[in-house]
C-alpha cells in the first residue's frame, strides 16, 4: 500500500503506512489517503459478519498497514479491543461488543439505531481510535528505537482520548491545545486533572480553529519538526481515520442479515475525520446509502453539501455551543473528501485549499464538480440549541434513551432523511455526562455518571494559559522536551 498527498508532493514517491503513521500532514501541507483504495469482497463480507471487533479490525486494518507483519497487527488489535477496556458504561455482555448497536424503533417505515461509540475510557467515540493510535505510536518507537512530541488540538474530546491513551506510553510525549473556556466542566476536568508527567496541556486564548491552526503551522515547519520529533494524533493523521474505517463494517454487520442490504450512516461531524471514516468504508464497497452529515450552529458543512459553498468562518464568527465540540469552522479532513471528488487532481485541491486560506473558501456549485457528490452518498443538515435539547427530551420519553447534545444533532438531522426500508443508524458520540447542562435542562435530572468519574471535576487541574501564537507553542515545546 502506498499513500499519496491530497496536495500532489513526493508524486512518484513511495509512503508506507509506519512512515506517515508518525509524521502526520505531508511536506506540502497535504493530507495522505492511500493511491487505491482496496475494496473487499463479498466473500470477505461474508466471513466478517461474525468476527470479533479486534479481529475485524485486524482484517480491514491489514488491507491499510501491509508493511506491518500480520502477527504483530493481530496482536495489537486484539490488545486494544478487550471488554475491559470498553467497559466504563455497559454490563459485561455488551462491553464485549465493543460498539454494540441500539434499536430506537422504527419511524417513517426506517430503523433508527445508534451504534454506541463511546464505552471507552472517555466516555466519547474518540477512544475507538485513539487507544489503538497509542498502541501503534508505541509498537512503532519501540521497534525503531525512536522518541516522539505528539502535538494535538481538540474541541473537547480528541485531548483526553489522546492523553489516556499515550499516559504512560514510552517515548511519548502530548501537548494539547484547547480552546481556553470553551469545552464542558466535565471535558476541561477529563484532561486537566491528568497528572502524568509526560502529558502538557495548554490552553488557547481563542477558538478552536486558532488551536488547529498552530498544529498545521508547527507541522509545516520542517525544520522543527523533524529536530523536536512532532507527530499529531488529530484527525490529520491517517491512522485516526482508518481505524475509525472499523466500526462502520460493524454497525453494517448489526443492522443486516445478509450483503444485498443497504443501510445510511448519520455522523455528527465538525472537523469532517468521522464521516471521512464512513465515506473510505462506502469507497472499499461496504452497501451504505446515505451519509448524512449533521452539524450545529456551525454549519460549514452543511452549507457545503447543500450549495457547494466551502465558507469558512473566522474566529468571531464561529459559535459557542452546547454542543462544543463541533465548533470548528475549518474541517480539516474535508481536503481528503475533495481530493476523491474532484478526480484525485492534486494541482486542482492546491489551488482550492489556498483559495481557503487566501480568499476564505470556494465555490464548486459553478464548475459541475458539485453534482457529483449525490454520486458520493453525501447528505447534511443541521441543528441549534434548541432543537438538540428537543431531541434529548424525545428520545428520552420515547424511547427511554439519555443521548449527549452532539449524538442529539445526529438524530434530528437523521430524521430528515430517512427512507423507508432503509436503516438509519446515527453515530453515538459520547456519553450525556459530559455534558451535563444541557441534559439538565431537557430532563430536569441528572445525566447518568459511571462510578469511575465520581468527583472528576473536584480533583486538581494543571494547565497553561497561552496566546493564539505559534511561536509562544514552539517555545513550550522546546523548554520542556529535554532536548
Amino acid at each position: 500500500m502506498n499513500y499519496l498527498s491530497t496536495r500532489g508532493a513526493g508524486a512518484g514517491e513511495r509512503h508506507t503506512f509506519s512512515e506517515i503513521l508518525l509524521g502526520g500532514l505531508a511536506k506540502d501541507g497535504g493530507l495522505y489517503l492511500p493511491a487505491d483504495y482496496p475494496r473487499v469482497t463479498a466473500d470477505e463480507l461474508t466471513r466478517w459478519r461474525t468476527l470479533s471487533y479486534a479481529d475485524l479490525a485486524f482484517e480491514i486494518l491489514s488491507k491499510f498497514c501491509d508493511d506491518i507483519p500480520a502477527d504483530d497487527l493481530r496482536a495489537l488489535t486484539r490488545k486494544t479491543y478487550t471488554a475491559a477496556t470498553y467497559c466504563n458504561v455497559r454490563d459485561d455482555e455488551s462491553a464485549a461488543q465493543i460498539t454494540p448497536l441500539k434499536t430506537l424503533g422504527v419511524e417513517e417505515g426506517a430503523p433508527l439505531s445508534l451504534l454506541e461509540l463511546s464505552n471507552g475510557p472517555t466516555l466519547a467515540f474518540k477512544d475507538m481510535a485513539m487507544q489503538l493510535i497509542g498502541n501503534l505510536f508505541e509498537y512503532a518507537l519501540a521497534k525503531h528505537g525512536e522518541t516522539l512530541n505528539i502535538l494535538g488540538a481538540t474541541s473537547g474530546d480528541t485531548g483526553s482520548a489522546a492523553e489516556y491513551a499515550m499516559r504512560g506510553k514510552k517515548g511519548i510525549r502530548v501537548f494539547m491545545l484547547s480552546p481556553h473556556g470553551k469545552m464542558s466542566a466535565f471535558q476541561t476536568a477529563q484532561m486537566y486533572s491528568l497528572q502524568d508527567p509526560n502529558i502538557f496541556n495548554l490552553a488557547v486564548q481563542g477558538v478552536f480553529d486558532d488551536a488547529q491552526d498552530i498544529v498545521k503551522a508547527v507541522s509545516n515547519d520542517h525544520a522543527f519538526k523533524a529536530k523536536y520529533k512532532i507527530g499529531t494524533v488529530n484527525s490529520i493523521n491517517w491512522a485516526r481515520v482508518v481505524a475509525q474505517v472499523v466500526y462502520y463494517f460493524k454497525g453494517y454487520f448489526a443492522a443486516t442479515k445478509s450483503n444485498d442490504e443497504r443501510v445510511s450512516f448519520t455522523v455528527p461531524s465538525g472537523n469532517f475525520g468521522n464521516v471521512c471514516a464512513g465515506h473510505i468504508a462506502r469507497m472499499m464497497g461496504l452497501p451504505i446509502e446515505k451519509l448524512v452529515v449533521a452539524t450545529n450552529e456551525n454549519d460549514v458543512l452543511d452549507e457545503f453539501f447543500r450549495t457547494g459553498i466551502y465558507r469558512v468562518r473566522k474566529a468571531a464568527e464561529t459559535y459557542h455551543t452546547s454542543s462544543p465540540s463541533m465548533d470548528i469552522s475549518k474541517a480539516s479532513n474535508f481536503e481528503r473528501f475533495v481530493y476523491d471528488l474532484l478526480g484525485r487532481d492534486p494541482a486542482r485541491v492546491l489551488q482550492l485549499f489556498r483559495d481557503v486560506e487566501e480568499k476564505g473558501g470556494f465555490d464548486l456549485a459553478a464548475s459541475g464538480d458539485f453534482a457529483r457528490v449525490k454520486a458520493f452518498g453525501f447528505v447534511s443538515g443541521s441543528s441549534s440549541h434548541d432543537s438538540r435539547v428537543d431531541t434529548i427530551r424525545d428520545v428520552f420519553q420515547r424511547y427511554d434513551t439519555m443521548i449527549d447534545t452532539h449524538t442529539a444533532d445526529g438524530v434530528k438531522v437523521a430524521r430528515e432523511h430517512l427512507q423507508p426500508g432503509i436503516p438509519m443508524i446515527v453515530l453515538e458520540t459520547a456519553q450525556p455526562i459530559k455534558f451535563g447542562e444541557t441534559i439538565r435542562e431537557a430532563l430536569l435530572r441528572e445525566p447518568e455518571r459511571p462510578a469511575a468519574f465520581s468527583g472528576l471535576e473536584s480533583l486538581p487541574q494543571g494547565f497553561e494559559v497561552v496566546p493564539a501564537d505559534v511561536q509562544r507553542v514552539k517555545d513550550f515545546i522546546v523548554a520542556n522536551t529535554g532536548e
